[in-house]
């Protein structure tokens, strides 16, 4: 079984306020297993019904997720947990990497591929089946 993952106190505290409040129905009492429960399925890519039991019923879990996708609150919470530098680059965590010049193509730009329109004006590639073959 994999390790699972739990919010610290210090990702909690700056996840908490963005949460949504005050809607009707039953209040949601277990947000941090709940949110530990998605970020664990996201990392790990295992199916919703694979999440341990640790964080909550799998059902409770993809609900939120899914609840909360529809209204746009993990971008939402995504775009007031980023932040942008100096330079206007975003971060989360203020890691940066510097990504090698082969990671876009290379030198020299892509590589023209022929179109598979011009290889069709050829004869056919198949033989006809005797039993088509009206006559």
């Amino acid at each position: 079984m994999s390790v699972l993952f739990w919010l610290s106190d210090e990702q909690w505290s700056a996840i908490a306020p963005h949460l949504p409040r005050n809607r009707p129905g039953v209040k949601p009492r277990r947000n941090r297993e709940v949110i530990s429960g998605i970020i664990h399925v996201q990392r790990v890519g295992c199916r919703w019904r694979d999440c341990p039991a640790e964080y909550g019923p799998h059902t409770t879990i993809y609900s939120r997720f899914n609840r909360w996708s529809k209204r746009g609150v993990w971008q939402a919470l995504l775009a007031r947990l980023t932040v942008f530098d100096a330079a206007g680059q975003q971060s989360i965590d203020s890691t940066t990497t510097k990504a090698h010049r082969c990671a876009a193509g290379g030198q020299g730009g892509p590589k023209p591929r022929p179109s598979a329109a011009a290889g069709a004006v050829g004869p056919p590639r198949s033989t006809p089946s005797p039993t088509s073959a009206g006559g």
